[in-house]
């Protein structure tokens, strides 16, 4: 049979995945050792593999490339690959050869963690507690290994932590990442940027000794606060004790004392920065309580836009501990906490709450410049390249039109600033400045002006806007 017509049944079978991706190269092994056999596909379904002195695969190994593709693969073929050329001897070679590189490096580092990644959740809980909320791949009952498009980070933070023995004199050790996750939402829960299936998010685990709880968890309301801060959002938001239900124990671990200690912890962090907050039950996570920072949306629905979460009990799934001063082996604490949130959903927030007005810090074009004439196109890009140089995010409306035009066009746009430059700003090294917040702010040295929004953008000030009545009096 034709290899080139069955490797053409595998591409249709893995359409939906990117061909670059390592997800794919998953897909796509199983798959050619299906239709292809597993000798065709060492010797010639690729043009990397066809070499059998790369895999250093026999005969022999071809019965347990078919009963266990994966093992194979990682056990025998891909150390021999990795061995033998290095990072620098997959330069050149196919795309499928550098995946199945990345794709062993991958395993290598999270002790082939990525290929068990449904052992990982198991053991934390999240199989029997979450798994509604994950996208499973397989079937338990059938097939050899299942597995789960990552829904949070917590497991694979915890192996890096347990690769190496630490000491109480190590804690806290503080891991962050920032992560693509996978959620199997309801249909009818889905909402624009706020609620989606896939997005990415700013994660912490911390581990800690139990003495050090009260510090770091003050540490983590203190950064969300700061976070809340700078992006102007902190008068928008509310406080949660999310506890658990103890009319519903078997959704929790720990049991009751475990639960009025923990929550007991969070409730005097949010009392000792003397924050209005409210207590709700069962809406904690399944292996401690959290202090969700919440926020209405313009149709006043309520989200969880930060969480800070105490949790004393996964250690002990994960086998963690550290040695304390007598030599003992002692289950550390953890905290789950997110700074910035989901960014799908603080992006939502921002665009909500600016209605695209975004503080200039923020917004992808600062200031643009406005020649009234074609003439003066040479001192606008002058102008451009000093403010680019200074780090500004700058571009020159350099269009044939009257400059009435260009004005409303950029003020439509919601720029920050426009600067308008002709005959005497081009001889005196001014820019006639427009803004958003105050009108026709009259003309400037250029010197001066990026002085103040340099100023501006590096204290990330969120200056107020002027009522229209009040601009350029």
């Amino acid at each position: 049979y034709s290899i080139e017509k069955n490797l053409e049944a595998i591409e249709k079978t893995t359409k939906d995945f990117d061909t670059d991706s390592i997800f794919a190269t998953m897909v796509r092994i199983p798959q050619m050792y299906k239709v292809l056999g597993a000798k065709n596909f060492v010797m010639g379904g690729d043009g990397f593999l066809q070499h059998p002195e790369v895999t250093s695969l026999n005969e022999n190994d071809y019965d347990d490339l078919i009963k266990d593709p994966f093992k194979t693969i990682c056990d025998k073929a891909l150390p021999q690959i990795y061995n033998e050329f290095g990072k620098e001897g997959f330069e050149g070679k196919s795309a499928f050869a550098k995946g199945m590189f990345t794709f062993y490096s991958v395993m290598d580092q999270l002790d082939k963690g990525y290929l068990k990644i449904a052992e990982k959740y198991k053991i934390s809980g999240h199989w029997d507690h979450y798994q509604d909320g994950m996208f499973i791949l397989g079937d338990e009952k059938k097939d050899k290994e299942v597995f789960a498009l990552r829904p949070m980070t917590c497991p694979f933070q915890y192996y890096c932590y347990k690769n190496t023995q630490h000491s109480y004199r190590d804690l806290p050790i503080r891991y962050g990442e920032t992560s693509t996750l996978f959620r199997n939402e309801d249909s009818g829960e889905m909402h624009g940027l706020t609620r989606v299936r896939q997005f990415t998010i700013s994660e912490g685990h911390l581990v800690i000794r139990p003495d050090q709880a009260e510090e770091e968890l003050q540490s983590c309301l203190n950064l969300a606060n700061y976070v809340l801060k700078t992006l102007g959002l902190q008068e928008d938001v509310t406080y949660r004790l999310s506890k658990w239900d103890p009319n519903n124990r078997e959704k929790y671990l720990g049991d009751e004392a475990y639960w009025e200690k923990t929550q007991d912890a969070l409730r005097q962090i949010l009392k000792n920065d003397n924050l209005p907050f409210t207590e709700a039950d069962g809406e904690a996570a399944f292996y401690g309580p959290k202090i969700d920072i919440q926020a209405k949306n313009v149709y006043g629905k309520e989200d969880t836009m930060i969480t800070i979460q105490l949790d004393c009990a996964i250690a002990e799934n994960f086998d963690m501990y550290y040695i304390d001063q007598n030599g003992d082996k002692i289950r550390p604490y953890i905290i789950h906490r997110t700074s910035l949130g989901c960014y799908e959903r603080t992006l939502a927030w921002l665009i909500e709450k600016y209605a695209g007005k975004f503080p200039t810090w923020l917004c992808a074009e600062q200031v643009r410049v406005l020649p009234i004439s074609d003439k003066y196109l040479d001192y606008a890009e002058k102008v451009r390249k000093e403010l680019a140089a200074n780090g500004v995010d700058v571009t020159v409306d350099g269009r044939s039109e009257k400059i009435g035009y260009k004005i409303r066009e950029a003020r439509m746009d919601k720029l920050p600033y426009m600067l308008v430059v002709g005959a005497n700003e081009e001889e005196q090294g001014l820019v006639s400045v427009r803004s958003r917040f105050a009108g026709n702010e009259g003309q400037k040295p250029l010197a001066e002006f990026i002085d103040q929004i340099c100023k501006e953008i590096r204290t990330k000030e969120i200056r107020q806007e002027l009522p229209e009545e009040e601009k350029n009096k």
